[in-house]
């Protein structure tokens, strides 16, 4: 899922073999610290360079993999919002990134007839269909109105010491994007959802965690656990599950449970009712590395304006333009003097789920919309919106507001961790810095 991007730097580190002041040792089961001594993981990949491979300072996370054989490198959105990964294989003006199936010896179409096509692909939105060749034919399409299309196939795809050498992709051939600067800098999408076809799937990893740092600093994706005495303990909410087929849920999105939003020491005055998913399956709460920003039910967010407004009136000038929204579900937007070099003191918003509370504070809850003046005010925006203004029957954690919290997707026990943390300094722990 993809409503927009912020630009920072982060680390993709599947640690297995890396020889530096500390080595983090990750199987399936555990990660370990160990002292200066490499310690190379069987594994059933082709063997590999240690894997120290750097998220590009981009418009959205990406990670950069090796596909075919021989290996060609892709450059990849990852997405917790979505199931299939997928590459560009046809080469256009937009999109000068692409894999180029043709030179990959391990390449292979996937027919209507397998079980890949016919059972595999039931948690898709759209769903799959023959093309003229009785081929495997998928149309994925995002919140952002961009899409894809083509066929799915199977190849090698490695990073480091570990990798599949019959991983499903879709190996896209046209579409249409709401981006095209972020296509010219990628070659396709890395789905790291819960359904069957999305990469920790098909991995077989149990848990992975990421830290988003904040702007220029580097940040850590981990495939493994991650049991480091610095990160102390996390705290966990369970994931929503449900079995039945609803019309408006996700059933293989990372769903947890809101309970509640808190300005500073004021909760919002709402039943627990509003944050529960109804009889059709809308108002789950999902977090998404996908989307940039947070989206709120209507009601949830007016009331969180409205509580937000009151709390910062006399330190903050609303922009009286009722036409102004940006980016389609923000439009509570300041006007601020360029000259400052800080925001004024802001009152902090407090995510409450069961068992865990994420913070939202300082310079996390406006965003300086870049291009918009008001004379010399920049135009400030806050960064919660209106979900159904976008067309989302849902609730979704953006990355924005992740920065700077250790986050673990915990599959096997179905549970979401949290723990703030310097993301900055998690890295140069894990001995990868800027």
């Amino acid at each position: 899922m993809e409503f927009g991007k912020f630009v920072f730097q982060a680390i993709f580190f599947y640690c297995i073999f890396v020889q530096i002041n500390t080595i983090c040792y990750c199987s399936k089961e555990e990660s370990v610290v160990l002292t200066l001594k490499a310690e190379q993981i069987p594994s059933k990949s082709l063997l590999k360079p240690p894997n120290r491979v750097a998220f590009h300072h981009n418009v959205s996370l990406t990670v950069s993999l090796t596909v075919g054989s021989p290996p060609q490198q892709v450059t990849m959105v990852l997405d917790t919002g979505s199931e299939l990964s997928w590459l560009h294989c046809k080469k256009t003006p937009s999109t000068p990134s692409v894999f180029n199936s043709h030179l990959s010896t391990s390449y292979s179409p996937v027919p209507c007839s397998s079980d890949t096509c016919r059972t595999r692909t039931r948690d898709f939105t759209i769903p799959v269909s023959c093309d003229p060749k009785n081929l495997c034919h998928a149309t994925l399409s995002y919140a952002d109105a961009s899409s894809v299309e083509g066929n799915l196939a199977t190849d090698t795809f490695a990073f480091g010491n570990s990798g599949l050498s019959e991983f499903v992709f879709g190996c896209m051939d046209s579409g249409s994007s709401s981006n095209p600067d972020e296509d010219s800098r990628t070659t396709g999408l890395i789905g790291m959802n819960r359904g069957s076809l999305s990469f920790v799937s098909q991995m077989g990893f149990p848990q992975f965690s990421y830290c988003i740092s904040d702007r220029d600093s580097s940040g850590v994706l981990l495939f493994g656990s991650a049991n480091f005495s610095w990160l102390g303990p996390l705290k966990y909410t369970p994931m929503v599950q449900i079995s039945t087929p609803l019309p408006y849920f996700d059933r293989v999105a990372y769903t947890v449970q809101l309970e509640g939003i808190k300005v500073s020491n004021t909760v919002l005055p709402l039943s627990k009712t509003v944050f529960v998913p109804d009889h059709t399956g809308a108002g789950q709460t999902m977090i998404d590395s996908g989307t940039q920003f947070t989206f709120l039910l209507a009601p949830v967010y007016t009331a969180l304006k409205n509580e937000f407004i009151k709390q910062t009136k006399g330190l903050l000038r609303v922009l009286n333009e009722p036409n102004f929204v940006f980016q389609g579900a923000m439009d509570l937007c300041y006007q601020i003097e360029s000259s400052r070099t800080s925001l004024p003191p802001l009152p902090t918003v407090t995510l409450m789920f069961q068992g865990v509370e994420m913070s939202v504070a300082g310079e996390k809850l406006l965003y300086k919309v870049p291009g918009e003046a008001r004379g010399t005010d920049g135009i400030y925006c806050f960064t919660f919106g209106n979900s159904e203004l976008l067309g989302i029957e849902a609730f979704v954690i953006g990355h924005h507001h992740q920065q700077n919290i250790w986050i673990e997707f915990d599959i096997a026990k179905s549970r979401v961790g949290l723990a703030e943390v310097r993301c900055d300094l998690a890295s140069q722990r894990l001995g990868l810095g800027h």
